[in-house]
C-alpha cells in the first residue's frame, strides 16, 4: 500500500476484518505490531503498555461486533423508524390503532418530505428562532446546528424544510464512498442563505446514525496516520472523509471515471463553483458528533492542500458534540493555520454529553481537542473554557453528580415549555430517553435537542468577548 511513503514514519491501520481469536490474544501479550494480519504499521511502532493493546483489542473487537450486528441493527432501526412515522402521520396511538383497525393505516414513503429519521423524532422542530436574525452572535451557530440536525433526513424532507420554513436555497444533499469500508457512509447537504451578508453557504455533515453499525465502526476504529509536521490524525474519520486507499490525500483526483465519489474532493469542487459564481459569499462547515469531526477535518485537508482562495471563503468551523480528532501537535498546527486564514473555529459542548469526551485524552491514546470549547451547562449557560469538565467522562468522582443532573434533565423536560414556550415542549421519546440518561448520564446530552437549545437559550457569558476577538482577528 505504500502507507509510509503517503502518511510519514508512523501510521497504524486496523483490519478487524483479518483478525482471528489467537491473533486477537496474542495482541494482548506482545507488544511488537508488525506483520500482524489485522494491523498495518511500520517496523517501529510498538504498543509497549499493556493499556495500548488493550485499546487496540477493544477496538478491534467492537468492530468486529459492529459487523456481525450490522443487519439486526439495521433492521431494528428501520422498525422503529417506520413505527415512529406511521405514529406521527396517523396522529398518534389512538389514531393509528384505529386506522389499523378500519384498514386505512397511513405508511410514508421513507423518501417523502414527510418521512423523519429517529432523531428528526427526537426533536420534531424544523424552523429557525425568528427572534435570532442574520446580525445576531447567535445566527451562525443558530442555522449551523439546524442544517446539521437536518443532515439526518431525506433529500426531500431538507428541501421542504430549507426551501418552505427557512426560506433559502436548497443545493443538494450528497451522499459519498468510503475506501476502505466499500460502501456508501458520509453524507452533507448544502445550503444558502440569501439574507445574510455576505450570503452563506452551509455545509452541513451528517453526525452517526443511532443504527448504523458502519457508522459506528468509524467512531470505534482507533487507526491514525501521522503526517509530516502536523501530526497524528483519527484514521476512521480520515477515511469518512475521502481518504484514497492507496495514495493517501493526493490534492486532486479524477472522479469523471469513477461511479464513486469522495466527500472532501467533491463538496471541494462544488465549493469551487458556487463562490466562484457569487464572489461575496462566504461557507461555513458545519456538523454534529462525526458530522463535527468531518467538518473540522474538512477545513485540515484544505490548510494541507494549501487552498488560500478557500479557506478565505471559510467563515469559521461550528461543531456541536464533536469527538476528538488528533493529537497535541495536530492541534497546534490547526490553531496557527486558523488563525492564519481568520477561520472562526466554534466547538459547542452541552453540560454532560459523552461524544466530545471520547477518544480519552491521555498518554496511551494521544487524542487531545484544540481551540476553545464553548461549554454549557444544564441551564445553558455557556462559558469558553480550554477544556470541558469531566474531560474524559469514566472517573468515580463525577458519577453522582452525573446522576442528579440527568434527573434535573428529566424535570427541566417539564418545565422548560412554561418558561420558553410550547416550541419547547419535550416529546414523549426523547422523555424516554432523558429517562434513560439517568442509567447512562450524558448520552441522551448528546442528541440534537440540547445543542438547538443552546444555539437558541445560551447565555453569552464569555462568549461574546470570544466572538468578538475572533472578528477583530478577521478585520
Amino acid at each position: 500500500m505504500g502507507s509510509e511513503k503517503l502518511f510519514g514514519c508512523n501510521y497504524l491501520l486496523l483490519k478487524p476484518e483479518n483478525a482471528s481469536v489467537v491473533d486477537l490474544g496474542s495482541l494482548l501479550v506482545s507488544s511488537k505490531l508488525k506483520n500482524r494480519g489485522f494491523i498495518e504499521c511500520p517496523e517501529e511502532v510498538e504498543a509497549r503498555e499493556f493499556r495500548q493493546r488493550w485499546l487496540l483489542f477493544t477496538s478491534v473487537v467492537a468492530q468486529k461486533i459492529l459487523v456481525a450486528l450490522r443487519n439486526t441493527m439495521k433492521n431494528v432501526g428501520d422498525t422503529l423508524e417506520l413505527w415512529l412515522n406511521r405514529l406521527s402521520t396517523n396522529g398518534g396511538f389512538i389514531w393509528l390503532f384505529l386506522n389499523i383497525l378500519r384498514g386505512k393505516m397511513i405508511t410514508p414513503e421513507k423518501s417523502s418530505a414527510a418521512f423523519l429519521s429517529v432523531v428528526g423524532h427526537l426533536d420534531t422542530r424544523i424552523g429557525l428562532d425568528k427572534s435570532i436574525k442574520e446580525n445576531d452572535a447567535k445566527y451562525k451557530g443558530l442555522i449551523s446546528m439546524m442544517a446539521s440536525k437536518l443532515s439526518y433526513e431525506n433529500e426531500q424532507f431538507v428541501s421542504d424544510a430549507v426551501r418552505n420554513h427557512w426560506d433559502m436555497e436548497f443545493l443538494g444533499q450528497h451522499s459519498f464512498w468510503n475506501d476502505y469500508q466499500e460502501l456508501w457512509s458520509t453524507r452533507a447537504i448544502i445550503v444558502q442563505d440569501t439574507k445574510s451578508e455576505p450570503n452563506l453557504i452551509v455545509v452541513a455533515f451528517r453526525g452517526t446514525e443511532p443504527f448504523d453499525a458502519d457508522q459506528w465502526r468509524t467512531d470505534v476504529d482507533i487507526s491514525w496516520y501521522e503526517l509530516p509536521n502536523v501530526g497524528r490524525i483519527h484514521g476512521g474519520f480520515m477515511k469518512a472523509l475521502g481518504l484514497q486507499k492507496n495514495s493517501g490525500w493526493p490534492k486532486e483526483i479524477d472522479q469523471s471515471s469513477s461511479q464513486h465519489r469522495y466527500a472532501y474532493y467533491s463538496i471541494r469542487e462544488k465549493l469551487r463553483a458556487m463562490l466562484e459564481a457569487k464572489e461575496d459569499a462566504k461557507f461555513i462547515l458545519a456538523g454534529h458528533s462525526l458530522g463535527g469531526a468531518l467538518a473540522i477535518l474538512f477545513a485540515a485537508v484544505l490548510t494541507l492542500h494549501e487552498e488560500e482562495w478557500l479557506l478565505d471563503k471559510l467563515e469559521g468551523v461550528y461543531t456541536f458534540g464533536q469527538p476528538r480528532v488528533g493529537d497535541n501537535q495536530f492541534g497546534e498546527f490547526m490553531k496557527d493555520k486558523l488563525r492564519k486564514y481568520d477561520v472562526r473555529y466554534m466547538r459547542y459542548v452541552y453540560c454532560n454529553d459523552v461524544v466530545p469526551r471520547v477518544p480519552y485524552d491521555d498518554k496511551t491514546l494521544f487524542f487531545k481537542h484544540f481551540g476553545p470549547c464553548l461549554y454549557f451547562n444544564s441551564f445553558y449557560h455557556g462559558q469558553v473554557l480550554e477544556e470541558e469538565p469531566n474531560k474524559n467522562y469514566f472517573s468515580l468522582f463525577w458519577v453522582i453528580p452525573k446522576i442528579l443532573n440527568a434527573v434535573w434533565e428529566v424535570i427541566r423536560g417539564f418545565l422548560i415549555p412554561f418558561v420558553e414556550g410550547k416550541e419547547y415542549i419535550q416529546n414523549w421519546l426523547m422523555t424516554i430517553f432523558r429517562l434513560f440518561g439517568m442509567i447512562i448520564p450524558g448520552l441522551p446530552a448528546h442528541f440534537p435537542t440540547d445543542y438547538i437549545n443552546v444555539t437558541r437559550l445560551g447565555s453569552l457569558h464569555g462568549f461574546m468577548e470570544h466572538q468578538n476577538s475572533q472578528d477583530s482577528k478577521a478585520d
